[in-house]
């Protein structure tokens, strides 16, 4: 694109349901056809450079969602990474997960831990799929480990500083987000990424996540090197 591209770009992919709603579909449905953009989106991030994706797929909140759209959304990374985890090792894909995985049902704790160590030893886009994650969730338990190394004397608290609870992140081993994208028309951060976002350029669109597509992406690049400009290379 003629100037830099952020490296690690996540997006909140909201108003699935509501784009399903709109056409007479079910929330599920809305879903179904949000996981078809998402190969478009990994796509076009392949095509512009960026090093990292971070999805934000499934909240810690959103279990007070109906049953049924619950149940989908568990069922959802089976399905998905049966038709697509061949594709993403020809790719040279790398799948991370961040999130409270332990929560989640046999079945698609399975699928997300088998997606990671299928493509731990590809090179290409880390695409991070934010599953059973909340950004609250995510420092608190961050803090749980390092009240726990303080109580075993493995740490002395003048080691405590941004750098020893950042490591402690479900995001440890990727860079902060440079571009964060909420699709669907609000304009709040819903808990996500709330420490690894605080330089983050924030970018909002209505347009419903099924709808976001390549070009759509790209407009939301060109918004972050237009507030970037000085990092033309």
């Amino acid at each position: 694109m003629g100037k830099s591209v952020p490296k690690h770009v996540a997006i909140m992919m909201d108003g699935n349901g509501r784009w399903g709603r709109q056409r007479g579909l079910t929330r599920s449905e809305g879903h179904y056809a949000g996981a078809k953009t998402m190969e478009k989106i990994i796509d076009t991030s392949i095509d512009l450079g960026i090093e990292v994706l971070t999805l934000y797929a499934f909240s810690s909140e959103n279990w007070s969602r109906p049953m049924e759209e619950v149940n989908y959304l568990m069922h959802l990374p089976v399905k998905f990474f049966k038709q697509k985890l061949p594709e993403f090792q020809r790719r040279n894909i790398v799948v991370r997960i961040s999130g409270n995985l332990e929560a989640l049902p046999t079945r698609t704790k399975t699928a997300l831990k088998n997606a990671v160590n299928e493509t731990a030893d590809n090179t290409g886009l880390i695409v991070n799929f934010a599953f059973n994650y909340g950004g609250r969730d995510d420092i608190l338990q961050a803090v749980r480990h390092i009240v726990k190394e303080l109580q075993d004397e493995k740490m002395d608290l003048t080691q405590l500083n941004e750098q020893v609870l950042q490591q402690c992140l479900y995001t440890r081993e990727l860079p902060d987000p440079e571009l964060v994208i909420r699709t669907g028309g609000e304009k709040r951060m819903s808990n996500f990424l709330l420490w690894q976002s605080s330089s983050a350029e924030l970018y909002f669109t209505d347009v419903f996540f099924p709808d976001f597509d390549g070009p759509l992406l790209e407009k939301a690049v060109r918004f972050y090197q237009e507030k970037n400009s000085e990092l033309i290379v």
